[in-house]
């Protein structure tokens, strides 16, 4: 076909797709660069990951141009150059993951991931350990908690079912603000605790503080750690039988502790009211309140302070032993190391033993359930809150269950009251004074 001199043009390149492996670090990007309409469009585009792991890249480049099939198709104005290139898949391969891209159609090309690390699969077995806590809480733990707090705004009672009641609103909540007993029962909790832990506490910090002292450097105190803490591996209600045992409850004649008061001479005075004489007997222990209420702070202090003292013990090991070597320096004693520098420090610990320690006084149940007659005697002075909610709900007739449940949300709202004030008057206050100035700031 002729034209006119130098009018001839001939194709300089046809529409090209080039796939280019790049670091990642860019973003995947789809570019189209067209051309001026003297030389044909190319579009390229050039796909390019989004991080930077490490990247093998495979890339074949020939040694003069890539293989192309051209098409050239001639017509009678312009000669039309198609240039096809076989789509393929651009594999990149990390550390960690594998990215896969595809190709699309058109302008927008079809993006694929698939991230499935060996951190990823293996992550995921966690669930598989996890489910059967998971699945036990949800069922024992946390549907009781949740039905306990449902029914504390009903009236089930008696041999109903569990869903056959009705709601009455805080009905509930008013009988127990004005149950005499339920106060009185709080009364006892606390005073029973208070016995028991105001020693517990105190005897556990100074053997704590006596056997963590670097100076006196004492042989022997992981046996002496064992022997106090063996207590704690026994369960409540086999200690509490133990000593219903030694004192005789219903059996006080022969008991063991009359016993060995016999061969000291010991024995119980009365006055006899028909002759007026003074008759010796055995002591009835279980009718004094004064020695149920000690006996049983003894039980509880004699079966935790073991544990109190190994969480003091642990705490003190964690101060740094600088400090001591400092004060020691210094001229300080070791009665000063342990009033400026140890129980300061053991404040966390102290107050993490405190609030425990309250929300176990408060649930005691099994020592003052079978140490008496399972209703708190003598004159219900060791009846506890969780021993009055359970005769309350399900002890010896009584099947009350919707008071017995507004009994239980009682405990546990004077439980966070007890805890939080535990918290308030333990806390730092060098603390609150830093936050108040950065405040004002």
């Amino acid at each position: 076909m002729r034209t006119k001199k130098g009018s001839e043009s001939k194709p300089k390149a046809s529409q090209v797709e080039k796939k280019v492996k790049e670091p990642k670090s860019k973003p995947q990007v789809e570019k189209k660069v067209k051309q001026p309409k003297s030389k044909p469009q190319v579009e390229k585009k050039v796909k390019e990951p989004k991080s930077k792991p490490q990247v093998e890249k495979k890339v074949k480049e020939p040694k003069s141009e890539p293989q192309v099939e051209k098409n050239i198709i001639e017509s009678e104005n312009k000669p039309q150059v198609e240039l096809q290139v076989e789509p393929q898949q651009v594999e990149i391969q990390a550390v960690g993951h594998k990215t896969s891209v595809a190709p699309g159609h058109g302008n927008k090309p079809l993006i694929k991931k698939k991230i499935v690390g060996h951190e990823t699969r293996t992550n995921r077995w966690g669930y598989f350990f996890v489910a059967p806590f998971v699945v036990v809480f949800f069922i024992f733990n946390l549907w009781p908690t949740l039905y306990t707090f449902i029914l504390s705004f009903t009236d089930l009672q008696g041999l109903r079912s569990g869903l056959d009641f009705k709601f009455v609103g805080f009905a509930n909540f008013i009988k127990l603000v004005k149950d005499v007993y339920f106060w009185g029962a709080l009364g006892n909790t606390f005073i029973i605790w208070g016995f028991n832990f105001i020693p517990q506490l105190g005897l556990a910090l100074i053997l704590a503080i006596w056997l963590s002292d670097t100076r006196l450097n004492l042989a022997g105190k992981g046996l002496f750690r064992a022997v106090v803490y063996m207590p704690n591996l026994l369960t409540a209600a086999s200690v509490a039988l133990l000593f219903r045992s030694i004192f005789g409850f219903g059996a006080h004649v022969t008991a063991p502790a009359n016993q060995f008061l016999y061969s000291l001479g010991i024995q119980a005075t009365k006055i006899d009211a028909i002759t007026g004489e003074t008759v010796r007997e055995a002591i009835n222990f279980f009718r004094s309140v004064a020695f149920s209420r000690g006996l049983v702070a003894f039980i509880q202090w004699w079966m935790w302070y073991g544990y109190t003292l190994i969480i003091l013990m642990a705490g003190i090991t964690t101060i740094s032993p600088s400090l001591y070597e400092s004060a020691v320096i210094d001229g300080a004693n070791s009665r000063q190391t342990t009033w400026y520098i140890t129980l300061p420090l053991l404040r966390p610990i102290m107050l993490y033993i405190l609030i425990t320690s309250a929300i176990g006084g408060m649930q005691m149940f099994d020592i003052p359930f079978l140490l008496t007659d399972m209703q708190g005697g003598p004159d219900f002075k060791i009846r506890t809150t969780t021993l009055y909610q359970y005769n309350r709900a399900l002890g010896r007739g009584a099947t009350d269950y919707a008071y017995g449940a507004a009994v239980s949300i009682g405990i546990f709202l004077v439980t966070i009251v007890l805890a939080l004030l535990i918290f308030f008057f333990l806390q730092d206050r060098s603390e609150l004074k830093n936050k108040k100035q950065k405040g004002g700031k």
